[in-house]
């Protein structure tokens, strides 16, 4: 068997989110020998902790692996602003401190960030803007105008000795966008015909027939809607959507009616929006303190809460909790969006409530009020016939994505296809794609201020108490260790009676007391064999009157007198 030679320069891709899962997006290049590569980030994103982790605010890859490597990151290149591509830059950018490339819209958002969240760190940015290229070790960049639901997001061709990655992001072909350039497909042809290594593809629609609609289409059924509807008008959509905001707007506009919008982040990201000229040519937006003298056939609220968030605007519209704005029935809230899966319960709560008093819900199916921004099967078909890649790299979805995609590329006669997962060390060149290595990958977790894994922050521990409670019990032991008085138990999250009614706190009482008094008084000098003693029987008879075991900590104290 040959020696595996450490000198020969690779190209590799490493991705440490977003690959076999939605979000957390995070991807490494590498190019260089294997004791000694160069390194790029691109992305670096979030994912949403749900109730299975209770109190953990986000999700982050783990990014010890090039942490461990910063001295040889030479970039981070963010491809647009959604947050599960740049949400983490402000958390782990000081454990990285590599110079970062982005668009204005996504630098504008970043800023705009920083100021509402105290002790953020200032990134320094190189703004680049699609049809830039820019130099990064080595490696040459050059940002490629896609359509995304955002403004500014970019494909990136990678250029290596070895040859060209496409690393595409986030995409879809529209013809006719509301807000930016459509997909360079000039530009994406041309790449192709100079050669392309590898392409890594966008996942997330490749189990969908067909093409996404423009993104005008949408705005010509919403601008029908609101001008045929009789009262007041809320639409949800995701505030990142500059192009969808900008085409309420204008229905509005048309319609005769004024718009306000409602919550912190539509607000800011059309502060960002109207300083870079998205906004241009629209009329002001009123203020909530104006909503009351509006006639409510004038009046479109644009407003947060379409994932069914509960401290969002339209969770407390429909729970009729706002200060100074209210809905009343009859009028219309459009859900101008999609549910992200793991939210359907929280939306249903929302919609269930507005229906509940009287206001009609339009959702996307009924009428065409939403679009996604990532490519269908024939728009994945389009895009490997342009760029025409040696070798296919499904990325950005679950399994059942990156399966249909893998599948999608093979019928399309692309001669290697890379079945990649977050952790594995993808050689590209020289010689055939494949997996050569892994490295560290995995989740950890903003909780408050902190950071780390679940088991570290005691994330693990929480989500038991949730489902089981918690007991303590204080025992005191005399000078003779005997019981100086009876137990003190605080139990929290537990029954207050058992089945026969019988208080369960004096159950758990006279569990402890009965531990202590079947341990000979010779033996009770070991207060830890008092206390497992105690803990073992607590929680059976806890166990025993409510069929779960709940956690209990026991503290055992000996008076000296």
């Amino acid at each position: 068997m040959k020696a595996k030679r450490l000198d020969v320069k690779q190209l590799v891709f490493v991705p440490l989110g977003g690959i076999g899962e939605i979000g957390m997006n995070l991807a490494l290049y590498g190019y260089g020998p294997a004791d000694n590569r160069e390194w790029i980030i691109v992305d670096c994103g979030v994912s949403f902790a749900g109730p299975e982790m209770p109190g953990a605010d986000l999700i982050f890859p783990d990014i010890s692996f090039i942490e461990a490597e910063r001295h040889a990151l030479k970039g981070i290149i963010i491809t647009h602003a959604h947050e599960d591509h740049y949400g983490a830059l402000l958390d782990l950018w000081p454990q990285l401190k590599a110079p970062v490339y982005a668009t204005a819209f996504t630098a504008g958002l970043l800023q705009a960030k920083r100021e509402g969240e105290p002790g953020a760190p200032k990134i320094p940015l190189t703004l680049f803007k699609p049809g830039d290229t820019f130099e990064c070790g080595p490696f040459s960049i050059e940002a490629i105008a896609v359509t995304h639901s955002i403004p500014e997001p970019v494909a990136l061709a990678i250029r290596t000795p070895e040859g060209t990655v496409l690393h595409t992001g986030d995409w879809k072909i529209d013809e006719t966008p509301v807000v930016g350039a459509p997909t360079d497909e000039e530009r994406l042809r041309k790449l192709g015909a100079d050669g392309v290594l590898a392409m890594v593809c966008d996942s997330t629609n490749a189990l969908r027939e067909g093409v996404s609609p423009s993104e005008t289409d949408v705005a010509r059924s919403l601008t029908k809607i609101i001008s045929e509807a009789k009262t007041r008008v809320a639409v949800t959509a995701f505030s990142s959507n500059v192009g969808r905001i900008r085409a309420i707007a204008e229905a509005a506009r048309d319609a005769g009616r004024q718009v306000m919008l409602m919550g912190r982040s539509m607000k800011r990201v059309v502060d960002v929006a109207t300083e870079l000229g998205y906004m241009e040519g629209l009329p002001p937006f009123i203020s909530e303190e104006d909503y009351g003298f509006i006639p409510r056939d004038k009046i479109v609220v644009i407003l947060t809460g379409s994932q069914g968030e509960p401290r969002a605007a339209l969770a407390k519209l429909s729970r009729d909790e706002h200060p100074s704005v209210a809905l009343s029935k009859g009028d219309l809230v459009i859900f101008s969006s999609r549910t992200i899966p793991g939210n359907e319960r929280a939306v249903n709560d929302i919609r269930n409530g507005l229906i509940e008093r009287g206001i009609e819900v339009l959702e996307d199916g009924e009428k065409l009020v939403h679009v996604s921004g990532h490519p269908r099967r024939s728009e994945l078909r389009r895009m490997y016939e342009w760029v025409k890649p040696k070798i296919a790299v499904p990325a950005h979805g679950e399994a059942a994505h990156l399966t249909a995609h893998a599948a999608l590329a093979r019928q399309l006669g692309v001669p290697e296809i890379v079945a990649a997962r977050n952790g594995r060390v993808i050689k590209l060149a020289p010689g055939h794609a494949e997996v050569i290595d892994e490295v560290a990958s995995g989740r950890v977790y903003k909780d408050g201020r902190l950071i780390g894994s679940a088991q570290e922050l005691g994330i693990l521990d929480r989500r038991k108490l949730s489902f089981v409670g918690h007991i303590s019990v204080m025992v005191e032991l005399d000078a003779r260790l005997e019981l100086d008085v009876d137990p003190d138990i605080v139990a929290v999250g537990i029954p207050a009676v058992d089945s026969e009614g019988e208080d369960m706190e004096e159950l758990l009482m006279d569990a402890a007391e009965g531990a202590v008094e079947s341990i000979p008084r010779s033996r009770r000098k070991d207060l830890g064999m008092v206390r497992e003693a105690v803990r073992r029987a607590v929680r059976s008879a806890a166990a025993d009157a409510w069929g779960k075991k709940p956690v209990v900590t026991v503290f055992v104290v000996r008076s000296r007198g």
